[in-house]
């Protein structure tokens, strides 16, 4: 397996230098294989509400190969909850997360996410430092994610803290309270 990533990762070099195209070479992001998964948790149960949130653009930024950057921008009002079976209270949840208790996508309809550095852990492991945006508010991250060459895809998951970016809804009932992480399982197709 190792000797096929190696040679898979050659073939991927030899292209940018046939093509002369090694430094700083830019990739688009493919819309129709990455996606968004989040996960919104009770703070005092198990259990929660999850959903998706679409893309809207994006760039990969390779040197000799190597991913060395990018930028993602995520359309905030395309973010929808997949847990809830009856349509009446999808679209509640839906609403209630594009309104001002969250994500005020009226006001800030796009996120974004900028790498800033990766560092190569292993040939296909690294790890991202990257600036993220949400209701126009910039913090930085940090993650881990898997190189799949020969699938065309990067994945990750991590978990971030929503009141940095001045997400605060707080609920009166404290056993319906909700944590102060979101969680996401991003796949990130070239």
């Amino acid at each position: 397996m190792r000797k096929q990533i190696t040679i898979l990762a050659i073939a991927f070099i030899t292209t940018f230098i046939a093509t002369g195209q090694t430094k700083d070479q830019k990739v688009k992001l493919n819309l129709s294989t990455s996606s968004i998964h989040w996960y919104g948790y009770y703070l005092f149960y198990f259990g929660g509400h999850d959903g998706t949130v679409q893309f809207k653009e994006g760039v990969f930024i390779h040197d000799n190969g190597k991913l060395t950057g990018g930028s993602f921008t995520i359309d905030m009002t395309t973010i929808s909850s997949t847990d809830i079976e009856s349509k009446e209270g999808r679209d509640n949840l839906d609403e209630h997360l594009k309104n001002e208790d969250f994500f005020e996508t009226n006001k800030h309809p796009l996120a974004k996410i900028d790498i800033t550095e990766v560092y190569y852990e292993t040939e296909t492991r690294v790890k991202i430092y990257a600036n993220m945006t949400i209701k126009g508010v910039t913090k930085p991250v940090n993650l881990r994610a898997d190189i799949d060459i020969p699938n065309k895809k990067i994945t990750t998951k991590f978990k971030i803290d929503r009141t940095r970016w001045g997400i605060k809804y707080n609920h009166d009932v404290k056993d319906s309270a909700i944590s102060d992480a979101i969680g996401f399982e991003v796949i990130l197709g070239f």
